[in-house]
C-alpha cells in the first residue's frame, strides 16, 4: 500500500468525524449532515485533477460494513417487543418491500424507454427497503413511542433480506437467466428457511459458550467476529446472511443477561463506537457518490433524467403510504380476534410509519454491484441515488416536523417505566435484603456488624433511589432528596480523589499503571452513580 492509498483510508473517516462532530455538538441530525457535506465535497473535488475518487465498492458494505450494523441493532433491539409487533413487522418488511418493488418496476418500465421489465423490478427492489437508521435516532431523541420504534426497528433489520432476495431474482431476468415465478417464490423460501435456520444453530451455539466465558475480551471478540461467521455462512449456500445474522443478534441479546456483567458492560461500549464509526463513514460516501454516477448520463437528455427521478421518488414515497394505512386498519375490520386483542392504533403514529421511509447505503450498494451488461446501468444508478438522497434529506428533514406537528410523544411510557422501575428496584432490594438476613444468621453480624450495616443501608438507598427518581430529584417542597445529594456530593468527591491520583502521578510518585488501575475503580462507582 503506498502513501496516497493510506492518505486516503485516513481522510475518509477523519472528515466524516470531524463533520459529525459539528452535528452533535449543534444538536443537528448527524446523518443528513454528513450526507450534505458529501455532496458538497463530491462536487467541489471532481473540478480538480488529481483528487482521489472515493467509489463505493459494494462488497465492502454488504461484507464488512452490513454485517455488525445489522447485528448491532438486533443485539440492543427486544426479542419479546419484536414478537409483539410481529404482524405490522412481517406486513412492512416482506410486503410493502414487495409491493415497492412492483409499483417502481411498472412505472419505470412504462416510462422510461429501453428498460425491460426485469431491469425495471431490480430497481424497485434496489429502492424499496428503508434504512431506519435516521429516522430511529431522530424518533428516539424527540420521544416516540416505543411500539413505533420498535415496528420502524423491526423492519430495517428484516427487510434487507427480502429485497436482497427479490434483487437477486430481478437480476438473473434481466441479463438472460430465466426464471419462473415458482422459481423465484422458491429462491425466496430457500434463503429465508436456510439463513434462519443458520442464524438459530449459531445462536444456540454462541449462546452456550457466552454462558460459560468470563472473560469479557474473549466473549466480545467472538461477538465481533459472529456477525461476519453468520453472514458469509449463509451466503456461501446462497442463503439470506442478512436474516442469519439478525436472528443471531436478537436471541443473543434476549440472553445477555446470562454472560458476566463486564462482558455486558465492554459489548455495550464496543459496539456504540463502531455503530458511530461505521454509520458515519457511510453516510459520508452517499454524497461522495454523486459525480462518479453523473459520469455516466452524458448525453442524456438532463429535463427527462430530472423527470424519471422526480416520478421514482414520488412513487417509492406513495408506494409506502398506500401501503401502510390498510395494512395497519384493514386486519382489525377482517379478524375480530385482532379487535379484541389490540387497541386501535393512533392515526398520528400510522402517520409517523408512514412517512419514516429513508433509504440508505444497502439501496446503493446493491445498484453498485449490478453487472456491467445490465440493461440501463446508469440510469439505474443515478435513480438509486436520487431515490436515496431525497428521502434522506426530504423526509428526513420534515421527519422531526411532523412528530413534533402530530404531537406523538411517549411521555405516559416513560412514567410507566419509571414507575414499574421503582417497583421493580424495591423487589430486587427485598430480596437482597432477605438474603443478607439469611447469611447472617451464620454469625457474621457479631463479628462485622459494620459491614452488614454498609450493605443494608446500600441496599435500602438503591431502592428507594428509584422512588425518588420519579420526582426528578426534588421532594414535595423542592428540596434536593437524599439520594440526589448523596450522588452530587459523591461525584465531587470523585473528582477530588482522580486530581490527588493525577497529581501524585506528574510527581512520579505512582506509575500510569497504577493511576489507571485505580482511576477504573472511580469510573465504575461512578458510572453506578448515574443509575444509583
Amino acid at each position: 500500500m503506498n502513501i496516497t492509498t493510506a492518505l486516503q483510508l485516513v481522510l475518509l473517516p477523519a472528515g466524516a468525524l470531524g463533520v459529525a462532530a459539528v452535528a452533535r455538538w449543534r444538536g443537528w441530525p448527524t446523518p443528513l449532515l454528513l450526507v450534505l457535506a458529501g455532496l458538497i465535497a463530491g462536487l467541489v473535488t471532481s473540478q480538480f485533477r488529481g483528487v482521489p475518487e472515493y467509489r463505493l465498492d459494494p462488497d465492502i458494505v454488504l461484507l464488512v460494513f452490513l454485517p455488525p450494523l445489522l447485528y448491532s441493532a438486533a443485539l440492543d433491539s427486544s426479542y419479546l417487543r419484536l414478537r409483539a409487533v410481529r404482524r405490522p413487522v412481517g406486513l412492512l418488511s416482506v410486503g410493502l418491500v414487495l409491493f415497492t418493488a412492483a409499483v417502481v418496476g411498472l412505472l419505470v418500465h412504462a416510462l422510461i424507454p429501453g428498460i425491460p421489465l426485469a431491469a425495471a423490478f431490480a430497481l424497485g427492489a434496489i429502492v424499496a427497503p428503508p434504512d431506519a437508521v435516521a429516522a430511529v435516532a431522530v424518533g428516539r431523541r424527540l420521544g416516540l413511542p416505543r411500539k413505533v420504534i420498535t415496528i420502524l426497528v423491526g423492519e430495517s433489520l428484516f427487510n434487507d433480506a427480502t429485497a436482497l432476495t427479490a434483487y437477486r431474482v430481478a437480476v438473473a431476468a434481466a441479463v438472460g437467466v430465466g426464471v419462473s415465478p415458482l422459481a423465484a417464490f422458491g429462491q425466496f423460501a430457500y434463503a429465508a428457511g436456510v439463513g434462519l435456520a443458520i442464524g438459530l444453530v449459531l445462536a444456540f451455539l454462541v449462546g452456550r459458550v457466552f454462558g460459560r466465558l468470563r472473560d469479557p475480551l474473549i466473549s466480545n471478540t467472538i461477538s465481533l467476529l459472529l456477525p461476519f461467521v453468520a453472514y458469509l455462512t449463509a451466503e456461501a449456500v446462497h442463503a439470506s446472511g442478512v436474516l442469519s445474522v439478525v436472528v443471531v443478534g436478537i436471541l443473543l441479546g434476549h440472553r445477555m443477561n446470562r454472560t458476566s456483567y463486564g462482558t455486558r458492560l465492554v459489548s455495550h461500549s464496543m459496539w456504540k463506537v463502531l455503530d458511530f464509526f461505521l454509520e458515519i463513514v457511510v453516510f459520508l460516501l452517499i454524497g461522495l457518490q454523486l459525480p462518479l454516477i453523473l459520469q455516466g448520463l452524458r448525453g442524456e437528455n438532463p429535463w427527462h433524467v430530472a423527470g424519471y427521478a422526480v416520478a421514482v421518488f414520488a412513487a417509492v414515497v406513495v408506494a409506502r403510504v398506500v401501503w401502510v394505512v390498510p395494512s395497519t386498519y384493514l386486519p382489525r375490520v377482517l379478524f375480530r380476534k385482532i379487535r379484541e386483542r389490540e387497541q386501535r392504533p393512533p392515526a398520528s403514529s400510522v402517520a409517523v410509519i408512514g412517512w419514516a421511509g429513508m433509504r440508505g447505503v444497502v439501496s446503493l450498494a446493491a445498484a453498485f454491484a449490478l453487472p456491467a451488461d445490465f440493461p440501463a446501468r446508469d440510469m439505474v444508478l443515478f435513480l438509486t441515488f436520487v431515490v436515496v438522497i431525497a428521502t434522506l434529506l426530504v423526509q428526513g428533514l420534515s421527519f422531526p416536523l411532523l412528530i413534533r406537528k402530530l404531537g406523538v410523544s411517549s411521555e405516559q411510557e416513560v412514567y410507566r417505566d419509571n414507575l414499574t422501575e421503582a417497583a421493580a428496584q424495591q423487589a430486587a432490594a427485598g430480596a437482597a435484603l432477605a438474603r443478607l438476613d439469611e447469611l447472617t444468621k451464620e454469625g457474621v453480624l457479631e463479628t462485622h456488624a459494620d459491614v452488614v450495616d454498609r450493605l443494608r443501608v446500600q441496599a435500602e438507598r438503591r431502592a428507594m433511589g428509584a422512588w425518588e427518581r420519579l420526582g426528578g430529584g426534588v421532594g414535595p417542597e423542592g428540596e434536593e432528596t437524599p439520594s440526589s445529594l448523596y450522588r452530587r456530593l459523591r461525584r465531587e468527591m470523585l473528582a477530588a480523589e482522580r486530581s490527588v491520583l493525577v497529581r501524585m502521578r506528574d510527581e512520579r510518585r505512582i506509575d500510569d499503571e497504577v493511576l489507571r488501575r485505580v482511576t477504573m475503580e472511580l469510573d465504575y462507582e461512578e458510572a453506578t452513580l448515574a443509575r444509583d
